[in-house]
């Protein structure tokens, strides 16, 4: 776009039937709070009068900001894929195979109490040389493991921010060699008019039928309901 500093802001949210939608987007700052307050309340306005269960982004702090201020409720869900990369960023090359190993070991783990004992071996491992990395993990340890109070189901959807990415892949495709020649407002409808395309070849979410009993306020500890008769029901 013409002003390097912009970037396009992007939300998309999952129907109850599992269906993936764009619900916003407009130019903004990344790392602005004002610039996705201002996406949010547009949301909101346009007839999003339940706050979202759960948010999944990256680490880009002006977006958690304004959503607690929006939508308080709504849980956080820090995205494994950006927070690993972000760790190993801060080791040396040499340390990254096996630390990456470990990490994965607590993004897969079976549930959260076998995510939190491999957090504490992480610390130990590591905490004397490598505290910088340490501390990227702990800090952000509650909305890492967030996704174990959702249907085991959603988990893959929701350890990642991908379903953005995955879809936002066709866009830089088609608009990478046209970079820093469009104004906001081509950019805005080139980016709608890939994106209206791309949507009819998009999947559902997987377990769409658990999307309800979130919606309704089902208990999941561990990826399953803690209500067996609405579990039940739903199966």
């Amino acid at each position: 776009m013409e002003d390097n500093a912009a970037c396009m802001l992007v939300i998309i949210g999952a129907t109850p039937e599992g269906r993936k939608e764009l619900v916003g987007f407009q130019v903004g700052v990344r790392e602005s709070a004002q610039s996705w307050r201002e996406l949010l309340v547009d949301l909101k306005a346009r007839g999003l009068a339940i706050a979202p269960e759960i948010a999944v982004g990256d680490g880009a702090m002006g977006f958690w900001k304004a959503l607690e201020e929006i939508f308080p409720t709504t849980r956080h869900r820090r995205c494994w894929q950006h927070k690993l990369v972000n760790i190993l960023n801060k080791v040396p090359k040499s340390v990254q195979p096996a630390m990456k190993d470990a990490l994965r070991e607590i993004r897969d783990a079976p549930d959260r109490a076998t995510a939190e004992a491999a957090i504490a071996v992480f610390v130990e491992k590591y905490a004397a040389r490598y505290p910088k990395a340490v501390d990227c993990l702990t800090r952000d340890q509650d909305a890492l493991l967030t996704f174990f109070d959702f249907p085991a189901e959603h988990w893959n959807h929701l350890r990642t921010a991908n379903p953005i990415e995955s879809v936002f892949a066709t866009v830089r495709h088609r608009t990478v060699r046209t970079k820093g020649a469009l104004s906001h407002k081509t950019a805005r409808l080139m980016v709608l008019k890939i994106v209206m395309a791309a949507s009819r070849t998009w999947r559902r979410l997987k377990g769409e039928n658990r999307l309800p009993m979130v919606i309704a306020g089902v208990k999941f500890t561990d990826g399953v309901a803690t209500d067996a008769t609405a579990d039940q029901n739903a199966a």
